[in-house]
């Protein structure tokens, strides 16, 4: 069974509280994009995996994909293996949800190859134990999610939009990101309802002007590249350009596809990573079973 694993964008990103543990209640509006791992699931007496691509994952048991099948074998009882294999596209540290994405294909296609029979229900439950982003990236479309990743309501979304991602410099630590956040006034609060409006409607300028990330002034700090690529994209025509997840990539939206190509063009040489894509509603597509 060949998978695609497809990455993900935070529209917005607002932090409304933390609980005792230390997990952060989240608002975001996330939305799966056309940049994609791809997954092989090959029958095997036991689980294993393996890498390929670039950026390289490591293959061993703390890979998130890995992870994921042993939590579905322990949640169904199957006796079954499954040999996993992970050719990367979307890099990694980059808030994009690239382990998260292989996680959650590899929930979505062992589901199927062992004859499991888990409900998506059950897989999102699944996921929550392996990543804050598996659910959402199990069921796709365009979501607001809120509490720590388990929340999610689902809203149609009949535009799909060019971006330009990039990631300017290496990953960021994310207990780093919060630990920080926690030392300033929260800046580049999103309007999320106002933005989830624009997504709903089409209106371009509505969600340039609502979309944030309350996390990004605080990644800047750490890695200045970061507004520099922001600044870069709207240089080159995005009306807007914002910081996805905890970093360290970027996207920027653009008013059609010809002004997206134009951009990456002058771009993509300036960078090792960077790609033009466009949103979607498939978070996983089995391609092949």
């Amino acid at each position: 069974m060949i998978l695609k694993a497809y990455a993900k964008i935070n529209w917005s990103l607002d932090i409304t509280g933390q609980r005792e543990d230390g997990y952060h209640f989240m608002d975001m509006l996330m939305q799966p994009v056309s940049l994609a791992d791809e997954i092989t699931l090959t029958p095997a007496p036991s689980l294993e995996i393996t890498t390929s691509g670039w950026p390289r994952s490591r293959a061993d048991q703390s890979n998130l994909a890995f992870r994921a099948a042993l939590a579905l074998k322990n949640a169904s009882g199957t006796s079954l293996g499954a040999r996993i294999h992970v050719h990367k596209h979307i890099p990694i540290g980059a808030g994009m949800g690239g382990g998260s994405s292989d996680a959650a294909a590899v929930l979505t296609g062992l589901n199927t190859l062992w004859k499991t029979g888990l409900s998506r229900d059950e897989l999102e439950k699944i996921g929550l134990s392996i990543g804050a982003d598996v659910p959402f990236l199990i069921r796709g479309g365009l979501a607001r999610t809120r509490g720590i990743g388990e929340d999610m309501e689902d809203h149609e979304c009949r535009y799909n939009y060019w971006l330009i991602i990039i990631q300017p410099c290496p990953g960021l630590s994310t207990g780093q990101v919060f630990s920080l956040f926690h030392e300033t006034a929260p800046a580049d609060r999103p309007d999320t309802d106002q933005a989830l409006h624009a997504l709903e409607t089409g209106d371009l300028n509505l969600l340039c002007s609502s979309i944030g990330n309350v996390l990004q002034p605080v990644s800047e700090r750490l890695r200045p590249e970061i507004a520099e690529a922001c600044a870069l994209l709207k240089a080159e025509g995005a009306p807007a350009a914002r910081m996805t997840g905890s970093g360290s990539a970027v996207f920027g939206v653009f008013r059609s596809p010809s002004a997206a190509e134009k951009a990456f063009q002058r771009i993509s040489p300036r960078y090792r990573s960077v790609f033009l894509c466009h949103t979607q509603h498939d978070s996983v597509r089995i391609m092949e079973e």
